[in-house]
């Protein structure tokens, strides 16, 4: 059988650092801080008092008043992303066949807020069981693409992956898969998250998860730093526009860059901790490459994991050296989740189209907030820290793992 070409014609993003494609673009080439106190709640008693929240956003610019109600945060920034990604992409159901064109969304959490929400408020009552009618469907992971399709009118396959900090990159694995199978045209794919809460900070502080930089918030998310302490929660949505390459042609699209290959594995180890020798993403890269044809000499740019953790980091490069060999000090290595922090389930799509907008300029975003060596990384990696790069990337890859050893990488290249 042989095999569709995928490209990608439309992307949308929601972020701590701009609340659209082109601000979020120049917060990361300009090394934008997304990290600041926390303004959703009291964090008087909480040991983590920043997240990188969404800033200066008013959903009621972008959907119905009436409609808000029924929508938890996640699903709220899922819509307004993929609006803006299939408005790029110039989609229309006159240009597209409906019943081929799919949503296929990522969420590691889903609808925190609106379960903690109805939770407290019925352990404040009286031991009725109040509910809102539309507890459970604003709450269940699954409802952000369904309201995609149905704001759209999109009726092919509409399903939420589910795989903790991979689930988007899985999504985008997931819709490359069907569409160079030729079982879609177009889909609609990246991921959301929302959970910067109190259930969610307090989740994450009792696993030691999170930086406990409250002097400094801007300055705590640090891949690769020898004082790294955590990362940083974040929010916000990505979302990419897959599209069969004839078919994107035949409609005179604008393509950013082909879709190359996808590779998923398993840690098979630990619930929450890499392994300290990164066995799981060696196979994840490796199973990428394979997917794509290439050989590791043939990429120019990683946009790592790269969360700020002590264990992570580390395990993360040191598989990039076993996979990458001596050409690994010759690829632009950096995180972007020092300036975002860490979405969750929406961190590989964002992740990757910030994979894809650094090919398209040629400028590699930077990992700030790097001041200490750590002697347990290789010096002679380029971690382009603290400034923007230049270079013409060819072939980009884009990393993301979650809790279970669930790992995901995409690869990019240019057309």
């Amino acid at each position: 059988m042989q095999l569709k070409r995928v490209v990608v014609t439309g992307l949308g993003a929601l972020t701590p650092i701009g609340n659209n494609l082109q601000e979020y673009w120049d917060g990361l080439v300009n090394g934008k801080s997304g990290a600041a106190p926390i303004t959703y709640y009291d964090t008087e008693k909480h040991k983590t008092k920043f997240a990188c929240e969404v800033k200066n956003f008013n959903v009621e610019d972008f959907i119905d008043k009436k409609e808000v109600r029924r929508l938890d945060k996640f699903a709220q920034y899922a819509i307004v992303a993929s609006d803006e990604a299939i408005k790029d992409a110039g989609i229309t159901l006159e240009n597209v066949n409906k019943y081929r064109v799919g949503v296929i969304w990522g969420a590691g959490i889903g609808g925190l807020q609106t379960f903690q929400d109805e939770v407290m408020n019925y352990a404040a009552g009286d031991g009725t069981p109040r509910f809102n009618p539309f507890f459970i469907p604003k709450m269940i992971a699954d409802i952000a693409p369904g309201h995609i399709s149905m704001r759209n009118g999109f009726m092919g396959p509409n399903y939420t992956t589910v795989s903790a900090c991979a689930s988007s990159a899985n999504a985008l694995v997931d819709a490359f898969n069907y569409i160079r199978l030729g079982m879609c045209d177009v889909i609609v794919s990246g991921g959301s998250e929302a959970a910067v809460t109190i259930a969610g900070m307090g989740g994450f502080n009792s696993m030691q998860a999170l930086s406990t930089r409250n002097e400094s918030p801007e300055t705590a998310s640090r891949p690769f730093d020898a004082t790294r302490d955590g990362f940083v929660l974040g929010e916000g949505a990505g979302a990419l526009v897959l599209e069969e390459y004839e078919h994107a042609v035949a409609r005179g699209a604008k393509i950013y860059c082909e879709v190359g290959g996808g590779g998923l594995s398993s840690d098979a180890y630990h619930l929450t901790a890499p392994h300290p020798e990164g066995i799981g993403v060696i196979a994840v890269m490796e199973n990428c490459l394979r997917d794509a044809g290439l050989k590791p000499e043939d990429v120019d740019h990683i946009n790592t994991h790269g969360t700020s953790t002590p264990l992570g980091d580390v395990a993360e490069l040191k598989a990039i050296k076993a996979v990458f060999g001596d050409h690994a000090k010759n690829i632009n290595i950096n995180s972007t989740k020092s300036m975002t922090g860490h979405l969750l389930g929406a961190a590989g799509a964002i992740e990757a189209i910030a994979s894809i907008l650094a090919m398209q300029n040629g400028i590699i975003p930077p990992t700030i907030n790097h001041t200490t060596v750590d002697e347990n990384i290789d010096p002679s990696l380029n971690l382009t820290l603290n400034k923007a790069q230049k270079r013409d990337i060819k072939v980009a890859m884009s990393n993301t793992f979650g809790f279970g050893g669930h790992n995901a990488c995409v690869l990019f290249k240019k057309i």
